[in-house]
């Protein structure tokens, strides 16, 4: 009996031991997690402490779920990734930007497998612009007779889209959309590990993976710490929406070249009207004070093409008016192991030639080729030496589209000086001719010719043309002169545009070295 009891104690002796292990083994565990995260500092400063980890580990995580973001999460699950999307806010975007799609912008959304994504959502088809200056107006098609009668530009709702395409990336099973702001990146002995984000319900969480893509916008708060932001904002567009309101031309969008910049008009769907007037330097009229009304309807209003001048008028009065400032930013990235930034938190161009989404989904195609060999993404050193090449594989696009978009704006705004009043009416003449003339230019802001050599050509082309009618029949000292300044001028909008996205990357790619880099082998 005495044998039974002392049994019976030592068995129970055993398992109190092995179950105190237990515990403290699970704590040291616990204790081993949070000493690898403990010098884990933030780039950024944060409100409030890290409260509790995410346990899982995504392959990916994309922070923000805009037009890059939701492309580019629908992308990378499509291709076997685990993504994990952070969105400041769910709900449906309400912008007046980010609306027109170029045709080249099309094509890489049907690469991407995204095309029905402006299905269902009342997008309209554009087939070119209509350009209108004094009184006189051109029509500029694109270059579409080589490809399927489907593929034109698209126009839209902005927020419809977006939606669209969360919910095709949301659908996929490995791809985690959630709402959450994300407050800082984690790093650890420089390389990005992750992120900080505060949940909807105020909660703070950390998650990690092997690949941060900073995809936040054009009001980014986390740039800072992967690239070197030198932001311009040239000008302000006030947006109203027109209802019912007839174009001149149908399916197209429409440039008038106002004073003192161009106004644009563009279908968003069956029944609506954008109009987007720009206006330069970063103060604009009070819309509160009804300074805005006043301005639109005294100074823009006399310009607009009669056809749509009740429409506008109608608009103003009907007083729903925003303002966006107009954002430029050329691309100068840190390579930072472990993150890498896209979409407008990364590059801005001016949205007149309506090419940022064009660009963005090409980026991502670039990246997508650029991952796609590779199985295993954490060896985070290497992998930033080899998407080091993306910078550059991006640039016929990129540059092209971004470079004319800062000179178009420059040459179409209004100015006193003779010069460059000569260069913007040499411009609007230059177009109007047809043939190569307009169909050059065109297929270059269409992004179905991205060609930075050709945008340039074409760009002298204009300043020479003006140059030769300033000089024919008869020359004199005034009209020398004033060529001499075109000229110099003209040199003065696009030299400092391509200084600033690389000359090097932009017209010699094949010399830069990580244009030939290899995907990194396996060990």
């Amino acid at each position: 009996m005495a044998d039974s009891y002392v049994l019976g104690w030592i068995l129970c002796s055993v398992m109190a031991l092995v179950a105190l292990c237990g515990v403290v083994l699970r704590r040291q565990k616990w204790k081993g997690i949070s000493m690898r995260t403990e010098p884990v500092k933030t780039v950024l400063t944060s409100n409030g402490e890290c409260g509790s980890a995410d346990a899982s580990h995504a392959d990916i995580i994309i922070v923000g779920a805009g037009v890059a973001g939701s492309a580019l999460a629908h992308t990378l699950g499509k291709d076997g990734r685990r993504v994990q999307v952070i969105e400041r806010d769910l709900s449906e975007p309400d912008r007046i930007v980010g609306e027109l799609l170029q045709p080249g912008g099309y094509l890489k959304l049907i690469e991407l497998g995204l095309d029905d994504c402006v299905e269902e959502i009342d997008a309209q088809q554009v087939f070119g612009y209509a350009l209108f200056k004094d009184g006189k107006h051109t029509q500029l098609s694109y270059p579409l007779e080589k490809f399927h009668s489907d593929v034109s530009g698209r126009s839209f709702h902005n927020g419809r889209f977006i939606q669209r395409m969360r919910e095709k990336s949301a659908s996929l099973p490995n791809v985690h959309l959630e709402q959450g702001t994300v407050t800082s990146l984690l790093e650890e002995k420089g390389i990005i590990r992750g992120v900080q984000y505060k949940t909807k319900d105020g909660r703070e969480l950390t998650a990690f993976a092997s690949l941060t893509i900073v995809c936040d916008g054009c009001f980014s708060n986390l740039r800072r710490a992967l690239c070197n932001p030198k932001v311009d904002i040239p000008s302000s567009f006030v947006g109203l929406v027109l209802e019912n309101c007839h174009l001149p031309y149908s399916n197209h969008g429409h440039v008038i070249l106002a004073d003192p910049s161009p106004i644009l008009f563009y279908p968003i769907s069956s029944t609506e009207t954008r109009c987007l007037v720009d206006v330069p330097g970063q103060k604009v009229p009070s819309i509160a004070n009804g300074e805005m009304a006043n301005y639109l309807k005294t100074i823009v209003a006399p310009q607009v093409p009669p056809e749509i001048y009740d429409s506008f008028v109608a608009a103003v009065d009907k007083g729903n008016i925003r303002t966006m400032p107009n954002r430029s930013m050329p691309a100068a990235p840190h390579p930072t192991p472990g993150a890498l930034l896209m979409g407008d938190a990364f590059n801005m161009r001016h949205p007149l030639t309506g090419g940022g989404m064009t660009v963005a989904l090409s980026d991502i195609v670039v990246l997508r080729d650029l991952l796609r060999p590779l199985h295993d993404l954490n060896d985070a050193p290497m992998l930033c030496k080899y998407l080091e090449s993306f910078y550059t594989l991006r640039k016929p696009v990129a540059s092209t589209i971004n470079t004319l978009a800062g000179a178009l704006y420059k040459v179409f705004c209004a100015s006193p000086d003779q010069a460059r009043k000569e260069m913007r009416q040499a411009c609007f003449d230059y177009l109007s001719l047809g043939g190569v003339c307009s169909a050059g230019p065109i297929s270059l802001l269409s992004g179905l010719n991205p060609r930075p050599l050709s945008l340039v050509l074409h760009f002298f082309a204009v300043a020479i043309y003006s140059l030769g009618r300033l000089l024919l029949p008869f020359p004199s000292p005034k009209r020398i002169w004033i060529g001499a300044r075109l000229i110099s001028g003209a040199s003065g909008i696009i030299f400092p545009i391509i200084k600033a996205e690389g000359v090097r990357q932009m017209f010699f790619p094949a010399t830069v070295p990580a244009y030939y880099r290899a995907p990194p082998t396996v060990k």
